[in-house]
């Protein structure tokens, strides 16, 4: 066994064993992992699919299926309780019926955790964007089970935190669907073997699934009111957003919002943030009033729900993508987007710009630092109409075709369905 192989083998064996013997006072996410089991009706020559938290699921959607409608029996996994939930929240929808699909979390990455998967062998192992374990791909790759990430992403920061146990599990991938030649290019340095372009598979995502009939009822209450929508806020940009929000409102009293925090865990906090402030809102989560006059007289809904951002784009004016303005990372653009809302996101969206870019470049997203973000949401909302986005619309041809390139590519490698 070769030094990396072994080093980390013996660190993983005893960090599980450690975390075992106190998982009861574990967060959540530990505990999810370390008692992970697979489906009990797997057959050898499953197809495990993982996926590490929500927007990784909901970016499996097509690949899963895929998968499905070949014949596959796919176990799909995550790392997250997040995850979790929204996996079993949207199981019965991703089997059709077909008791082909199930789902569970993601084991650690040691003996033990990993020994219930292997008892009935899988036929191959699928990960999205950079889900690479060293203990698990060696094992896969005893068995000669095809190893492949589809989206591959991989950043600076993954790189330099995996080392040498990222660069010697790397090697062992069968092939990397990279979503984009700055990926394909780190893979390939990384010590991948093969590495294809598949494009990004958020570009390809189905329309998501119509809002409950609740919804009604807020469209009502805010029929001649024109709408923020506010997405993906990570620590830091709520209160400056919900004060630019507050600043329109002097020229626009109608104007409502709909903020969508990005961490379900700061869901609560953000709750009680506005509460201090005094803010009328309501939180999706909560019960949801049947008129629309209750509507009419709250300001604020605070999405503190799982999934349903993408669709609730749709009933904004103007839409704001965070993640860009108190963090570099910035998050997906292309929900709103494809929706014909105008669309706004901070100078800092490292983690999106093979999507940034072409959307830019067809005038469908904007690139606003924070000093010029009121003068130009304001004159968004003055140039809009109440709802401006209706219907899907059509995304630029450079981002098209990630789905069928990275199916293409799971053909070539995947053994026959069983």
């Amino acid at each position: 066994m070769r030094w990396e192989d072994a080093s980390y083998l013996v660190s993983a064996t005893l960090v599980g064993g450690l975390a075992r013997s106190i998982r009861r006072g574990l967060p959540a996410g530990w505990r999810t992992r370390l008692e992970a089991l697979p489906a009990e009706d797997l057959a050898p020559g499953w197809v495990w699919l993982h996926a590490v938290s929500m927007g990784e699921l909901i970016l499996a959607e097509g690949i899963l299926g895929w998968l499905r409608d070949q014949g596959y029996r796919v176990h799909l996994t995550t790392g997250t309780p997040a995850g979790l939930g929204l996996l079993a929240k949207r199981l019965p929808q991703w089997d059709q019926g077909t008791g082909r699909v199930s789902g569970g979390a993601f084991p650690f990455d040691d003996p033990m955790g990993l020994r219930p998967f292997f008892l009935q062998a899988p036929g191959a192992f699928i990960a999205l964007e950079t889900e690479i374990w060293p203990n698990l791909l060696r094992e896969l790759e005893a068995r000669g089970i095809p190893r492949i990430i589809v989206n591959g992403r991989l950043t600076e920061r993954s790189q330099r935190r995996g080392g040498r146990w990222m660069r010697a599990a790397a090697g062992r991938l069968t092939v990397v669907a990279a979503r984009d030649e700055a990926s394909a290019q780190s893979f390939h340095r990384l010590g991948a073997p093969q590495v294809a372009l598949g494009g990004n598979l958020k570009a390809d995502l189905p329309p998501p699934k119509a809002l409950h009939e609740g919804w009604d009822h807020l469209r009502q209450g805010w029929a001649q009111a024109k709408v923020l929508v506010v997405g993906n806020t990570v620590e830091g940009e709520e209160d400056f957003l919900v004060s630019l929000w507050l600043t329109l409102r002097q020229t626009n009293p109608a104007l409502r919002m709909i903020l969508a925090p990005r961490q379900p865990k700061r869901f609560q906090e953000v709750a009680a943030r506005f509460k201090a402030q005094g803010l009328r809102f309501l939180r999706a989560s909560g019960t949801w009033p049947a008129d629309p006059e209750t509507w009419g007289a709250t300001d604020l809904l605070l999405l503190d729900t799982l999934g349903e951002l993408p669709a609730a784009y749709r009933e904004g004016t103007v839409a704001l993508v965070g993640g860009g303005w108190a963090w570099h990372g910035g998050h997906n653009p292309l929900e709103s987007a494809r929706w014909g809302i105008p669309t706004i996101i901070g100078p800092g969206f490292r983690n999106f710009e093979d999507l940034v870019v072409p959307l830019r470049e067809a005038g469908l997203v904007e690139i606003v630092d924070r000093p010029e973000l009121e003068f130009k949401v304001h004159s968004r909302l003055e140039g809009t109409g109440l709802r401006p986005g209706r219907v899907l619309m059509d995304l630029p041809a450079a981002l098209r075709g990630a789905l069928s390139r990275t199916c293409s590519i799971l053909k070539d490698v995947l053994p026959p369905p069983r």
